[in-house]
Order: C-alpha cells, then structure tokens, then sequence
C-alpha cells in the first residue's frame, strides 16, 4: 500500500470467514452516513478468491501490507484472529484494535465439534438456497462446508495457529464487542481474551450473535461511530 497516495480511513475492517461483504451493507453505509471513512479489506481466499492454501503467516503479512502503520482496525471472527497475531509480532502496528467476537481463543474440542456440526448441517443445506440463507441468518455464522478444498486446509491452518497466539504479546490498546447470543465464539472466550490481554476494555451487548452486522447492524454502527469518534478526538 502507498500511504502517501492514499488517505489512512478512519477504521479498517477485516472480515470474518465469509465469501461476500454484502451483509455488511447496513452497517457500513451508517457508518459512511455518521462520517466515519471505512475500508473494509477483502480477505484473500475469501472475498478475494484464490487457490492458495494460507497460513496465519501469510495472513499477518498480508494485513501489514495492507493495514497503514498508527491506523484503527476492527477484526471479526476470523479477522480478529489475524489482527491479534499480527498486534502480538508487531506491537507498534496499530493504533487501536477492534475485536469483534473474534476468533483465536484455542478450544480443541469445541473447534472439533464446531466443524463437524456446521459440515454436517450445512452439506444437505447448500442444496436448498432458501434454507440455507435462512439458517445463516438465524445462527449468524457462514457455511464452513462451503469451502473450497483449498480454504478447508486454510481453516484446519486458522484453528491450529490458536495454539501459538500469545495474547500477552498484544500491547496495543484493544477494544473487544461482544455479543451475549453469539454460540460461535461464546462470551467466555471474550472474558479469557480479556483476561490475557494487557490493555484491554470489554463490553458485552445483549442482543447481539455472532454476526452483529446481521442481527444488530443498527446499533453495530452506533456503537463503532461513537467509539470511532472517541478515538479520533
């Protein structure tokens, strides 16, 4: 990235595993109409598609390519994951982190379960565009069975850099949202994060699942145009 032809956005976003923005759209255009400047980032064999199998290696490179030096970044789910490690190998990167119910947090059997479960839904369901959609919609998370081969390996690699994250390496003042209904990431993995971070302020919101940009965009964007206003002031 030039920095110096381009003007740093108030807030970068990296998205969860999911192959398309679109259900973003809600809380980024409140976001655009509270005059915060947006990026929300295309995640490389994800929204960015690709045949690459990825590590968390070529994850953190790509964000601090991405990512100006002293900007704000928001990490959902997977995104957080991917900015955790990169705050913990280049603490200086960052200005603020955002995590939103984000991954990272290392639960073998949980992430055992979590994988088998959503392959053995989602199989029949692909099939049925209806239903589908309608399962996302209710649970908030995306079709892991969808993947293709490349990015299930992508996914064993995400899970499995869990195990190495130190979170006490993160220094950078650190921001974690947190919905109560999310069963993807449970709330006790946002306490533990907290709990390991060394700079960290935790808010959990009532109604909010794993996906707040689908269950709660509305008040996702209050939320992050006011933080976002905090921070800038």
């Amino acid at each position: 990235m030039n920095e110096k032809n381009e003007k740093i956005a108030d807030l970068y976003i990296i998205h969860g595993w999911t192959y398309t923005v679109e259900p973003w759209k809600t809380t980024l255009d409140l976001l655009k109409k509270s005059g915060i400047k947006v990026k929300m980032l295309q995640v490389p064999g994800l929204t960015d598609p690709s045949n690459k199998v990825f590590t968390i290696d070529d994850y953190v490179k790509w964000a601090d390519r991405e990512i100006p030096d002293g900007a704000i970044a928001l990490g959902h789910s997977n995104g957080g994951r991917i900015l955790l490690n990169l705050s913990s190998r280049k603490p200086e990167k960052l200005k603020y982190l955002i995590l939103l119910d984000s991954a990272g947090v290392y639960e073998q059997s949980r992430k055992k379960q979590l994988i088998e479960k959503i392959a053995k839904i989602g199989k029949p369901l692909k099939r049925i565009p209806v239903v589908d959609k309608a399962f996302h919609r209710i649970t908030g998370t995306t079709d892991y069975s969808r993947a293709p081969e490349n990015m299930k390996i992508t996914l064993a690699n995400m899970l499995e850099s869990d195990k190495d994250l130190d979170f006490k390496k993160v220094f950078t003042k650190t921001f974690i949202l947190w919905g109560k209904k999310d069963t993807t990431t449970p709330p006790r993995q946002a306490t533990k994060i907290y709990e390991s971070l060394p700079n960290a302020e935790l808010k959990f919101y009532a109604n909010w699942t794993h996906a707040p940009y689908i269950s709660s965009p509305e008040e996702l964007a209050r939320v992050l145009s006011n933080l976002i206003t905090r921070l800038k002031a």
